[in-house]
């Protein structure tokens, strides 16, 4: 963005400010007027309708104001120095390159996608790093597939190792040669600029060959040959070129600077594909924590971390302790530094280096997390996963404003983390005989959020960095991205708590009102949003109560979420009203992520972690959710034929745009033949479930019944013999009674 189109914008986002603020008070004005008439003609009824009202509008236009504010935000952070240093491209030097571990939780991923993670953490533009597979597969897997992925899992690592190896051990050759020659010889150091121009050419054919080879699928793969292996190799083409045209300018250069020069060329060339890589599964050992979540598989990693550790046999399975023994046992590196990536995120090859050079910043020393956060792969396919891949580039415009105003959050796909930031907040807790450290907190399933708010409480702060340097795939049909939604829904209302007793503790003013301000709508909106669109779907309100303030109040929203698209690459009307259609259909899904928190807050047991699916298939989607979706629809036609027929046109025409994109929502994001396949059989597994109930119902109600019919005829079997028998009755009937009681209790039995 250019200065003066910058100027422009933020120009806009003023007037954006004023007209919503402006709307407001009419909004305020109008329901206000409402609520004092009721209150003095006694209207009890009415007094409440206004009052609901006010909640529901005032909080939707004030998620309008907290948008606009952190547009502001982003646009001013140059102006005020919030961008901090701009990253350098100069390699980042071994001997002052702190020590960095790259750590990648995957739980039943597919080969590619972790292949494709691990290659693009393994070819940072940055020396000291060690790449660790954290695999969360069931260690003792019983189906044959799952085995067999397993082994494919454990094996990925130490194929990129040997993929690795050919490049650098040729770099390592060639620097260790030029290291025993080296001098400032002008004759010398010419041959040395062809040499290291033949070196630098080597390693774009080898970047050129595995892109070459490396099979395209689909837009994920695109983007990852493009950026991981494309652009490196034009990078190195061009450093060739450039060496072997400075071999004739040797003589005008300082032949001991020029040495030097070419060492640093052939130390970034070696740090490019220097890399350690592991795997560890903590589900291998009983005495680190099994909890199915994110959080828990880096707690137990990061607790390993400087230690040496060996396996023991005890009674209950395999122990993974600390011992002195250098016997059997391996030594798990420390380092001050650690990237977590999600096996289905990338990362540019400047992202440890950019990242890492400016923690080490003296004004950065108080920063335990630099991220950028992650944006969607583009040229997406299909429909939904385009729309949806909108909505996370939005959020990521609207994270780097948070960061002007010390809002800003961790995104948990990928962030660059201060270990001793992480240390300084850890819980130490005994659980089941063992000792559980949680670097992470692990109570919600978002976890990053949390610890968040534990990092700010103990004085760090959190960095956004303004460059897009790590992308996150999509889910790219409806049914995986309502399990993606429903969690980011679930954890915002059980963590608020902790948020405000941050926010009441500490010095006040204008920049810890805007932090607090855009902190609180961050962990309600996907709780009180939908609820308050949907309450303002559902009721009725009057006329007066519904006046052109609400559009008023809307219309700069919708204006700076079309121009914040356009800058994103999209088309700004139509993808607009996609993700105005998407909202809608997430509705009942943030609403039950926030039903779900609630649940856990009054019951206190935790929500089960689930992970988003990635399979090539679809993934269904329940008949709740489709019914709560069909019902949206067909409220918003009742809504707009009640309210057109009572004459309020303004809440018809709001009730016809929500039907009409209801209905385009179902018809494109979820497709009619889905959902009736999707609904059909959660109707079938329903009136199953059922019948196997009510099958098991009968089963036990006939089980004590027969049980009490055995008993009841032994019992008097045994009762009438010795009546009979003193009663003198004859043999016969006797032994026909005595019998037949007999036999019927046999029958029972």
């Amino acid at each position: 963005m250019s200065p003066k189109q910058q100027d422009c914008e933020l120009r806009l986002t003023w007037l954006s400010l004023a007209v919503t603020s402006l709307a407001a008070a009419m909004l305020a004005w109008s329901t206000g007027t409402v609520a004092w008439a009721a209150i003095e003609e006694h209207q009890t009824v009415r007094l409440l309708e206004a009052t609901l009202f006010a909640l529901l509008a005032g909080y939707l236009v004030y998620g309008n104001l907290c948008y606009e504010l952190a547009r502001f935000g982003r646009l001013t952070r140059n102006e005020s120095g919030g961008m901090g240093h701009p990253g350098s491209t100069a390699p980042v030097a071994r001997d002052s390159a702190p020590s960095l571990t790259i750590l990648v939780p995957s739980y039943k991923e597919e080969i590619p996608i972790i292949r494709q993670t691990l290659l693009s953490a393994a070819l940072q533009d940055y020396p000291n790093k060690r790449v660790v597979l954290l695999l969360d597969d069931p260690p003792a897997p019983r189906s044959h597939q799952d085995r067999k992925s397993l082994w494919a899992s454990r094996t990925v690592p130490f194929d990129l190792r040997t993929l690795l190896a050919e490049p650098a051990a040729l770099i390592a050759q060639v620097q260790e040669a030029f290291r025993d020659r080296r001098s400032d010889d002008c004759a010398t150091l010419e041959a040395e600029c062809v040499r290291l121009s033949d070196c630098c050419r080597s390693v774009a054919e080898w970047f050129e060959i595995q892109a070459k080879d490396f099979p395209v699928e689909s837009h994920t793969d695109v983007w990852f040959v493009e950026e991981i292996l494309t652009r490196p190799a034009e990078f190195f083409r061009a450093q060739a070129s450039e060496w072997f045209g400075r071999r004739s300018q040797v003589r005008q250069i300082d032949g001991a600077c020029l040495v030097d020069r070419i060492e640093a060329a052939y130390e970034g060339l070696a740090g490019r594909f220097r890399v350690e890589f592991d795997v560890f599964e903590r589900k291998q050992y009983c005495n680190l924590s099994h909890e199915p979540n994110k959080a828990m598989n880096l707690n137990s990693y990061l607790d390993m971390m400087g230690k040496r550790v060996k396996p023991v046999l005890r009674a209950n399975g395999v122990h993974l302790e600390e011992t002195e023994a250098l016997t059997g046992s391996r030594l798990i590196p420390d380092s001050p530094y650690v990237i977590t990536l999600d096996a289905d995120s990338l990362l540019k090859p400047q992202y440890a280096a950019t990242l890492v050079r400016l923690m080490e910043q003296p004004d950065h020393t108080r920063t335990a997390v630099a991220q950028t956060p992650y944006s969607a792969f583009p040229n997406a396919p299909g429909a939904l996963e385009r729309t949806a891949g909108a909505t996370t580039d939005i959020q990521y415009f609207v994270h780097q404003g948070f960061t002007r105003f010390g809002a800003t959050f961790w995104v948990g796909a990928n962030a660059l983390l201060r270990k001793s930031a992480l240390e300084e907040i850890c819980q130490i807790e005994r659980m089941g005989g063992i000792t559980i450290k949680r670097y992470i907190q692990d109570r919600t399933v978002i976890e990053d959020t949390e610890s968040t708010v534990d990092l700010l409480s103990k004085g760090w702060t959190l960095y956004n960095h303004p460059e897009r340097l790590a992308y996150s795939a999509t889910p790219p049909d409806f049914g995986s991205l309502v399990i993606q939604r429903a969690r980011w829904a679930n954890g915002g209302l059980i963590i608020l708590p902790k948020l405000l007793e941050f926010l009441r503790c500490g010095p006040n003013g204008f920049g810890k009102a805007c932090q607090g301000l855009l902190q609180f709508h961050y962990l309600t909106s996907l709780a009180l949003t939908p609820l308050s669109v949907l309450l303002l779907l559902i009721v009725p309100f009057s006329p007066d109560l519904m006046t052109l303030a609400m559009p008023l109040a809307a219309f700069p929203f919708f204006v700076l979420y079309a121009r914040d698209l356009a800058f994103a690459g999209y088309r700004p009307l139509r993808d607009l009203l996609r993700a105005y259609a998407l909202n809608l259909l997430l509705l009942p899904v943030h609403l039950t992520g926030a039903v779900t928190s609630l649940r856990q807050m009054l019951v206190g047991t935790k929500i089960p972690f689930r992970r988003t699916p990635k399979i090539s298939g679809r993934t269904r989607t329940s008949g709740l959710d489709l019914a709560f979706q069909l019902a949206m629809l067909l409220l918003s036609v009742g809504l707009a034929l009640y309210h057109g027929a009572g004459g309020r046109w303004i809440a018809a025409a709001l009730a016809v745009g929500n039907a009409a994109l209801l209905y385009y929502g179902l018809k494109h994001f979820i497709g009619f033949a889905e959902m009736k396949q999707d609904m059909l059989l959660s109707v079938k597994e329903t009136v199953s479930r059922h019948s196997q109930d009510r099958d098991s119902s009968l089963r036990l109600a006939y089980d004590r019944m027969h049980s009490a019919l055995t008993a009841s005829m032994t019992w008097i079997s045994l009762s009438v013999q010795p009546l009979l028998r003193t009663r003198s009755v004859p043999r016969q009937v006797f032994w026909t009674v005595s019998t037949g009681f007999d036999m019927i209790a046999t029958i029972f039995a």
